[in-house]
């Protein structure tokens, strides 16, 4: 066994660029998972400047400098962000609070149709068991209802994080992008100089990982716009909060679409019943998923990786434990970066 884990170690480790390799995954890995809430504001900036950082390139090729560049994105960035936090978020904010309200009512009128099961099926299901299974229902909705209003904005712990995100995430996004060529020469200063091969899988990430962060952007703006002008003009409620779970349903492929569809169908029974609206809106919530998968995302992803459906949803699992919502939104550049580091890694013959 000793000598077998001897060849193993070097076939494997003999080459100085997989060792220093190595241990740039290992303290990169570990820097993200014991010190990643305390950094969380550090990290949410990197994402947003290397998402800002593919729309300053085309702006600089134009012809315009980089300072000049950088404020026009970040000015950009700035109003989309204000329009969120005060045009879309009180709404969505709004909307909640009404479906949590209303989320009784909701289940009494379910309450009354399933009680229609025991004339229907006597042989089956009982009142009283249907009967039990609503009363149970209506409690832990109503609990859930409490807990998830108790988690909102008002405790003193909340504001405090929300305004450090608010102001501190902003002004390090743009120090990021103005100073991002010294701060990435002083960083490559104190990494290894032998570090040809990690250099090697970096270059063959990076724009991949580009892409993938840009195109999943664009994915949830695009999904989540159309997904409320639809519900908005064929009358839904709550469409405001709906669009956004299902654009930020495209975060989890193939699990997010799946979990998305109960919130939509179950509040367009509620509110239209077994009739042609609730057909159209669910056919055109349909339709919006098909065109997703089958035209959007291959449009939007065309340089990704093939990855196996088993692999991209193992990758969710653990990097979603690991780091959370980063986890899960990274989970396949995070994959695809695993697939590259084995395909390069040097092997010795033993």
């Amino acid at each position: 066994m000793k000598e077998i884990l001897s060849k193993w170690f070097k076939r494997y480790f003999s080459d100085p660029q997989g060792v220093v390799l190595a241990v740039l995954l290992v303290v990169g890995f570990a820097i993200v998972i014991y010190l990643g809430d305390m950094l969380a504001p550090l990290l949410a900036s990197i994402v947003l400047a290397y998402l800002l950082e593919g729309l300053i390139g085309p702006v600089e090729r134009r012809g315009m400098p980089r300072l000049p560049a950088v404020l026009v994105v970040f000015a950009v960035f700035v109003a989309s962000l204000l329009v969120l936090l005060f045009g879309l978020a009180p709404v969505v904010s709004g909307q909640f609070s009404q479906l949590v309200q209303e989320l009784p009512n909701m289940i009494g009128k379910g309450q009354q149709m399933l009680l229609r099961l025991p004339e229907l099926y006597p042989r089956f299901i009982t009142e009283d068991q249907v009967r039990e299974i609503m009363a149970a229902i209506r409690s832990g909705a109503t609990q859930w209802g409490q807990n998830v209003l108790s988690l909102s904005l008002t405790t003193i712990t909340g504001i405090v994080t929300f305004l450090v995100y608010l102001i501190l995430v902003p002004v390090l996004v743009f120090f990021f992008l103005k100073d991002k060529n010294p701060i990435v020469l002083w960083m490559g200063n104190l990494l290894p100089r032998e570090r040809a091969l990690a250099n090697q899988v970096w270059h063959e990430m990076d724009v991949q990982i580009g892409n993938y962060v840009r195109g999943k952007f664009a994915e949830i703006v695009i999904v989540g716009g159309v997904s409320y002008i639809v519900f908005a003009f064929m009358g839904l409620n709550y469409a405001a909060l709906l669009a956004v779970l299902v654009g930020l349903s495209v975060i989890i492929p193939y699990i997010g679409a799946a979990v998305a569809t109960f919130p939509v169908v179950i509040i367009a029974f509620f509110q239209w019943g077994w009739t042609s609206d609730f057909a159209w809106i669910v056919a055109a919530y349909l339709i919006i998923q098909a065109l997703d998968g089958n035209v959007l995302v291959p449009w939007l992803f065309s340089e990704a990786v093939n990855l196996h459906p088993v692999a991209i949803i193992t990758a969710i699992l653990i990097f979603g434990g690991f780091w959370g919502f980063w986890g899960v939104f990274f989970a396949i550049p995070l994959a695809t970066l695993v697939k590259a580091v084995f395909n390069a890694w040097p092997r010795t013959a033993v």
